[in-house]
């Protein structure tokens, strides 16, 4: 199944999406709520949510101004360096346990939204990743079992200040900036790709230009082996949300480096899942046009 979170002419709410049109669940029973954790905590059966939208009123797919598809996450883990080129580029060494960060609330938004070229840096770089949306908690998971606690798959740019990044060893200032890093628009359950959403084509771009374009098979550690390694240390819970890290073709590692500049759009794509579209604003202008307002 593929839903969308957002607000349409039908109301606010978890939108089940067929083909290029969008049926409101929330609207059809209030109990769903307002994002995905009604129907993640439910365990809801999809066979019974699709029954419960045949024949309810429809909406154009484009009409739905998206949302985040889990309004307050719990944890949303980042895998750092997850494809061997995108490792070479950075000049890192190929890591025997994976690189991870957290990014907090302030940081991430829905897709659509603009993505913040703060004012203190111009080094605003892209990364498209897969984003995994966890279903059913635990702890210790075994990667034997670990696609079983995946309720569905989703879009993200991990948009990097780079500079800020780079400071120290740690990586929390350069992944952290507010609204910086774009999720969605659409999340689609796992039974509609791929086991563990390997060999799919993952790209983003700016109009025209290809920045980045790879395959999900380059992935160092899977899905399964991911979620197996972060449940070691901290118990997973639903909604919780896992990013896959990026290929290569970043900005910083272009000569001459490529940053996002305002004005521009930046599309993240993965084959199956969708199209996570940003425009990019500067920290001073989105101020400036607020005084204004």
């Amino acid at each position: 199944m593929r839903f969308r979170v957002g607000n349409s002419s039908a109301g606010n709410g978890v939108h089940l999406v067929e083909g290029d049109e969008a049926i409101n669940l929330s609207a059809l029973d209030p109990a769903i709520g307002s994002d995905l954790m009604g129907i993640i905590s439910a365990q809801a059966d999809p066979a019974a949510l699709s029954a419960a939208a045949a024949g309810a009123p429809r909406v154009p797919l484009a009409e739905v101004t998206p949302a985040l598809p889990v309004a307050n996450p719990g944890k949303v883990v980042c895998l750092g360096l997850n494809y061997v080129d995108h490792i070479k580029e950075g000049g890192y060494e190929i890591p025997d346990y994976p690189a991870l960060f957290m990014r907090c609330r302030n940081s991430i938004m829905a897709a659509g939204e603009p993505m913040i070229r703060p004012s203190c840096s111009e080094r605003l770089d892209y990364e498209v990743e897969l984003m995994v949306i966890i279903g059913k908690g635990g702890k210790h998971i075994s990667e034997e079992d670990a696609l079983d606690h995946v309720f569905g798959y989703t879009l993200f740019n991990d948009g990097s200040v780079r500079d800020y990044q780079r400071k120290t060893h740690q990586w929390t200032p350069g992944k952290n900036f507010d609204a910086t890093g774009p999720i969605g628009p659409d999340v689609v359950t796992p039974d509609e790709l791929p086991e563990g959403a390997v060999g799919l084509k993952i790209e983003s771009r700016v109009g025209d230009e290809i920045l980045q374009s790879a395959n999900t098979s380059d992935m160092l550690w899977s899905v399964a082996r991911t979620i197996a390694t972060v449940s070691e240390y901290s118990t997973l819970e639903p909604g919780d949300m896992i990013a896959m890290g990026t290929p290569p073709g970043v900005g910083h590692a272009k000569t001459p480096p490529r940053w996002l500049r305002p004005g521009e759009t930046v599309d993240v794509e993965i084959e199956g899942i969708g199209i996570c579209s940003s425009p990019i604003v500067a920290e001073e202008d989105l101020a400036n046009t607020e005084a204004a307002e």
